[in-house]
C-alpha cells in the first residue's frame, strides 16, 4: 500500500467520486458485470459465517442490489444502504418500489465518514467500494462502527486489475491514470492495523474482452469507474496522446479481442473486542438524504 507522499499522490478526490457514480446511476446495473459477479459471490460467502445481525450496513450500496438481498437474508434486521452518490440511492428507491422488494433504509454518506454511532453495526457489507477510498481511513471507520465481534465482509480490486490499461498509459506518460489497487497481503495488514481479527482473504481473477479500447472506456464510465485521483491531470486528453495509448493497448490484442484483467479480493474479518477511538460528531462529510432532497428542490426553483 502506498505510504507518505506516494499515498497522497494516489488519493481519490471525494467530490469527483461522488460525481462519477452519480452520473453512472442510470447505466450502472447494465454495465457493472464484474461488480454483480463479485456481489453475488460475496453474498454466498455469508452462508459460511454465523451471524444474526440487528443492524446491517451495505457500504457503497450503489443501486441497492445487495441491500435487497441482505434484507431477504436477514428479514428481522434493519438494513441501511449507504452511498456517496445521491443519484444511486434515488435509483435504488425506484427499483425497490417497482420490484416490491422488502424495505431497506437509504443514507447518503462517505465510507471514510460513516454516519453511524460507535459499535452500533453488526454486519458491514461492502462490494467493490474500497478502491475509491483511502483504505486505512475506510477500514478504521468500519472498525469504529462495528460492534465487538461484528463482521466486515468486503471485496476490492487487486493490483492486476486493468494492468493492460495501466501499462499502455505508462508507455505514453508518467501521470496517474489508473488507481493503484491494494494488494491482498497489504489489505490483510491494513485490517489488522485497523483492529480486526481473524481476517480471511482470497483472490479470484476474471478477464473481460472488448473489440476496441473505446468499448472498455465506455464500460468503465458507465459503471462509474473514472479517473478520480486527486493527482490526475485536469482537462481533456489530446488526440495524439489518446492515439498513443490506443496503439500501446493494441499490442495486447489476442484472437481479435482486447483483454481487460480483473483481480477481485474477497475478505472477511471480525471486529476485535477492544474499543476504538470515536469520531467527532457533526461530521460535514455525512449528508442526510433529506438534506440532499431539499437541496435539489432549491436548485430546481432557481
Amino acid at each position: 500500500m502506498p505510504t507518505g507522499a506516494e499515498a497522497a499522490a494516489y488519493r481519490c478526490d471525494r467530490a469527483a467520486v461522488r460525481r462519477a457514480f452519480g452520473r453512472a446511476a442510470s447505466s450502472y446495473d447494465a454495465a457493472a458485470i464484474v461488480q454483480a459477479e463479485a456481489r453475488d459471490e460475496l453474498l454466498r460467502r455469508l452462508d459460511y459465517v454465523a451471524v444474526e445481525p440487528r443492524l446491517v450496513v451495505d457500504a457503497g450500496a450503489g443501486t441497492g442490489q445487495a441491500s435487497r438481498a441482505l434484507k431477504h437474508r436477514y428479514p428481522r434486521a434493519r438494513v441501511v444502504a449507504v452511498d456517496v452518490a445521491f443519484a444511486m440511492l434515488r435509483a435504488s428507491g425506484r427499483r425497490a418500489w417497482w420490484r416490491r422488494a422488502p424495505p431497506f433504509d437509504r443514507l447518503c454518506g462517505d465510507l471514510e465518514r460513516l454516519p453511524f454511532a460507535d459499535a452500533s453495526v453488526d454486519l458491514l457489507f461492502s462490494n467493490l467500494a474500497l478502491p475509491w477510498c483511502d483504505p486505512d481511513r475506510a477500514l478504521a471507520e468500519a472498525r469504529r462502527v462495528l460492534a465487538p465481534r461484528g463482521l466486515l465482509s468486503l471485496t476490492t480490486f487487486g493490483p492486476d486489475t486493468l494492468r493492460e490499461l495501466r501499462a499502455a498509459w505508462a508507455q505514453v506518460d508518467a501521470g496517474a491514470h489508473v488507481i493503484p489497487f491494494i494488494d491482498m497481503h497489504d489489505l490483510g495488514d491494513a485490517l489488522v492495523r485497523a483492529g480486526f481479527e481473524q481476517p480471511v482473504l482470497d483472490v479470484e481473477r476474471r478477464t473481460l474482452q472488448y473489440a476496441e479500447l473505446a468499448d472498455l472506456v465506455a464500460a468503465l464510465r458507465a459503471s462509474g469507474s473514472r479517473n478520480v485521483l486527486a493527482a490526475r491531470a485536469r482537462g481533456l486528453t489530446g488526440r495524439r496522446k489518446a492515439r498513443a495509448v490506443r496503439e500501446a493497448y493494441e499490442r495486447e490484442r489476442r484472437d481479435g479481442r482486447l483483454p481487460a484483467s480483473c483481480e477481485i479480493v474477497f475478505a472477511h474479518a471480525w471486529a476485535a473486542v477492544a474499543p476504538t477511538a470515536a469520531r467527532p460528531r457533526d461530521d460535514p462529510a455525512v449528508i442526510p438524504l433529506e438534506t440532499l432532497r431539499n437541496g435539489l428542490r432549491d436548485r430546481r426553483r432557481r
